[in-house]
């Protein structure tokens, strides 16, 4: 595994000089990050969140949009369809899932019809391919379960979908296998710099409390040990010299030498080489034991707007987390890509251009037995102001997705709507699309804020305060479509501010994938801890070792993504790298406790103690009174479907 909070590799070998400074680990950042691995150059990319992919990037929809729906002119119309024409191939370098499942805008009355028309002449003008307009009996045929009173739908087949973070991760990956450094939990806090003369970058470094506590204390009781050793060292070398013994002198200085070496060897910032190692053949049924039980009510892990920005439930405020150190790097270029904090980092250069009003987006994840419901990306025609509306779509990985809602954080009335309505928008709405679906059968929720921004476009160019400052910033939808496209026009950017990017002669493109497709349960084995636990070295009985009955998750996948070029130490790393704890039971400790399991491996493959190890937090960004909804619950997500409330 990597050291802590970074990627192995360091790209400016420990001189903390960098030709490029990339703020940022979603999407964007990913992409441009990847991009610049491609080039002989020494990056550095900060994230303030504990893991890449944890802001807007992990809660919105996955949608690969092909273009029509973006104003012509517009950046948002100049990315879109390139960078959805790209997803093709990324998918067969990195491995991340794209399923090229279409989009169909659904319209109910001849004046949504008539704005298909509009809708397909728009996305014509943006250069998008293959519109159709379909009658009636055409969407019916393709997609049963549509609200039968359906008159027609633009279908644009080149729309696709994939999971937001894994697809994420897949560049994130592929970036730093290729040379790019990254530093994780290193939130930015001041910019200096000149045009010309480069920047000095200000960081701070933050660790969960739960282990800085830890550290603090196997520090103190490791400090005591060898202090007590070098004392006796001290010791024996006085009494060599009162007796004139030579080769005792030699023998004691020695020790006392070690000694305190040991305890000047061992004060790193994060007193990391103070902790206790653990075997790596301990067995899990032991570190199992020692795992606390996943959190699924409460109210202390709750994620706030401005927690959003900086990483979500991977950010400093939710998991508690403490300064640990400052850390001053050098660039020469700087890439904003901070999402919803891109305008704070603006501002750290003088550059008060634009700000940032963020636009909620609540989503419903319901169980996969709702999966077939939908073939297509189901839309309701665009509202004029909020947007694309609600969808009704059928993940990668077979589950139903309702949402999102589009609440501005500036506007009162939307900001403050409870849970109750915001449920009730989700599900009347989608009602409308999809009449047949179950919300007794949801499973999740959980909400994203998308940085939207005062200019009404997405921002990539220099900054007018320094050429060698580059935003990428106020990237709304379709900014995952048009991500791989954008991190190509910041190349160009960076170029024409007077980058040299000569090739890496050493780059590769192909990332392989950490999920393993499973033919049913061919060669797998489920049962309770320790029936078929490996003895951390037999990776045949990894293989075959079941962790997370839900999404067949084995012992193998965990440890072969805590093997890969990204720092993990959370349950929530590798629940999104393998799905362990995503499926229809959510980490249920009475099923088959999966988080438990998440938390052993990752203990004994750190080799550090298993209360190290990050959980989920609850309840986040869910709008569920629990993580494990009972019957109750249900029963009021289906009376708020049937609602007749118009919002």
């Amino acid at each position: 595994p990597c050291p802590r909070s970074r990627s192995r590799n360091s790209a400016a070998s420990y001189t903390n000089e960098y030709d490029v400074l990339i703020i940022g680990a979603g999407c964007i950042g990913a992409a441009v990050a990847r991009e610049l691995s491609r080039y002989k150059l020494k990056v550095l990319w900060a994230e303030a969140a504990d893991d890449v992919s944890q802001g807007a990037t992990k809660g919105n929809s996955g949608i690969v949009h092909a273009g029509y729906d973006d104003k012509p002119g517009s950046l948002h119309a100049k990315f879109c369809w390139p960078g959805n024409q790209m997803f093709p191939q990324l998918d067969k370098e990195l491995r991340f899932g794209y399923q090229l499942n279409g989009s169909l805008v659904l319209a109910f009355n001849q004046k949504e019809l008539e704005h298909l028309s509009e809708l397909k002449k728009r996305g014509e003008a943006n250069g998008v391919k293959r519109l159709q307009i379909l009658n009636r009996d055409e969407v019916l045929k393709r997609e049963p379960h549509v609200n039968d009173t359906v008159v027609g739908a633009l279908y644009s087949p080149d729309a696709g979908n994939v999971i937001p973070y894994e697809y994420t991760i897949a560049l994130a990956e592929n970036a730093v296998d290729n040379g790019v450094e990254l530093r994780i939990r290193r939130e930015v806090t001041k910019i200096d710099g000149e045009q010309g003369s480069g920047f000095s970058v200000e960081m701070r470094h933050w660790e969960p409390k739960d282990y800085v506590d830890s550290v603090s204390k196997f520090k103190t009781s490791q400090l005591i040990m060898t202090s007590i050793l070098a004392l006796i060292g001290i010791g024996a070398t006085y009494y060599a010299l009162q007796e004139e013994l030579a080769s005792e002198i030699q023998t004691a200085m020695t020790a006392t030498f070690y000694a305190l070496a040991l305890v000047f060897y061992n004060l790193p910032p994060e007193g990391e080489s103070f902790l206790p190692k653990i075997s790596p053949t301990t067995p899990l049924s032991k570190l199992v034991e020692a795992a606390s039980a996943p959190i699924g009510k409460g109210a202390s892990g709750k994620v706030g707007v401005q927690d959003m920005f900086t990483g979500g439930s991977g950010s400093s405020k939710v998991v508690n987390g403490v300064t640990v150190g400052t850390e001053t790097v050098k660039a020469r270029y700087v890439i904003n890509c901070a999402g919803g904090a891109s305008d704070k980092i603006a501002k750290m250069i003088g550059d008060d251009g634009f700000d940032i009003k963020p636009r909620l987006g609540d989503y419903l994840l319901l169980n996969r037995n709702q999966g077939y419901k939908a073939k297509h990306t189901l839309f309701p025609c665009p509202d004029p102001v909020l947007g694309k509306g609600v969808l009704v779509q059928t993940t990668l990985w077979g589950n139903l997705i309702l949402g999102p809602t589009a609440r501005d954080t500036y506007k009162k009335d939307m900001a403050d709507m409870n849970v109750a309505q915001v449920q009730e928008y989700i599900l009347s709405k989608c009602r409308k699309l999809v009449p047949s679906f179950d919300a007794r059968e949801t499973i999740h929720a959980f909400c994203g804020a998308r940085a939207k921004s005062t200019r009404g476009d997405w921002i990539i160019e220099p900054s007018v305060k320094n050429g060698q400052f580059i935003h990428v910033a106020g990237i709304d939808s379709p900014g995952l479509a048009g991500s791989p496209a954008i991190a190509k026009e910041v190349i160009r950017l960076l170029q024409e501010a007077g980058l040299k990017t000569p090739p890496n002669p050493y780059f590769n493109p192909n990332r392989a994938p950490i999920i393993t497709p499973k033919d049913g349960l061919r060669g797998l084995k489920m049962g309770p801890v320790g029936k078929n636990d490996s003895d951390g070295i037999d990776e045949k009985a990894m293989a075959s070792n079941v962790i997370c009955k839900c999404e067949k998750v084995t012992e193998l996948e965990v440890v072969r993504a805590m093997g890969r070029s990204l720092p993990i130490d959370s349950t929530q790393a590798i629940r999104k790298r393998t799905r362990a704890g995503m499926g229809h039971c959510q980490g249920d400790p009475c099923n088959y406790n999966c988080e438990a399991r998440v938390k052993a491996i990752i203990a004994r493959e750190t080799r550090r103690p298993v209360n190290m190890v990050g959980g989920r937090p609850w309840p986040a960004t869910s709008t569920l009174t629990q993580r494990w909804i009972d019957d109750k619950e249900k029963d009021v997500l289906n009376d708020r479907m049937m609602t007749d409330k118009v919002y």
